[in-house]
């Protein structure tokens, strides 16, 4: 109170604002649920864009469009390096953590699995290291859909294909279908 500030304190100040706000979205982001590298980069990086926003004048009520500026660009790796610091961002947990909750909701294969992961920004070393630590078993995952998706594809050529799409080996369908009819 009742200091002067310069031109450069200004500016200063001005940066850390910024830096702590953007960091405040980026920190809420990542608590939604577990984020790649790729992931938050990539949010932080839509931040810095410009962006037209319609606003209502508080007076007239009427809407214009106004140009809404984005955050200074060079503040993003200094958010991703406190982000990965503390531990909000890391490639290895959010593989892990994407593995598992495939392994729970639905089934996918191993081929799915790592071209999602892949998607995502995920470096082959982690994505093969983490699926050698999975639990995963390709053909119980195989027999999963099967049986998820019999009824929906009634016809065995359909049901094949479908499986095929999804990333699964065709030897490996055909010898659980086979398993499958057998024991019914």
């Amino acid at each position: 109170v009742g200091k002067q500030l310069s031109e450069e304190n200004l500016q200063e100040l001005k940066r850390a604002s910024e830096f702590g706000k953007l960091y405040q979205r980026a920190l809420e982001y990542a608590l939604m649920r577990p984020h790649s590298t790729k992931e938050m980069r990539d949010y932080l990086k839509r931040k810095t864009l410009n962006k037209k926003v319609r606003v209502k004048d508080r007076k007239t009520g009427e809407y214009k469009t106004v140009e809404k500026q984005g955050v200074d660009k060079s503040l993003v790796e200094p958010v991703m390096e406190r982000l990965c610091e503390r531990g909000y961002v890391d490639d290895e947990r959010f593989a892990q953590i994407w593995l598992e909750n495939r392994n729970q909701k639905k089934g996918s294969s191993i081929k799915k699995l790592k071209q999602e992961l892949q998607s995502k920004g995920i470096s082959d070393d982690i994505i093969e290291r983490c699926l050698v630590e999975s639990p995963r078993d390709e053909r119980a995952e195989l027999r999963k859909m099967i049986e998820r998706k019999s009824k929906r594809y009634p016809d065995e050529q359909k049901l094949i294909q479908y499986l095929l799409r999804q990333g699964f080996n065709y030897s490996d369908i055909l010898d659980e279908l086979s398993a499958a009819s057998s024991s019914e």
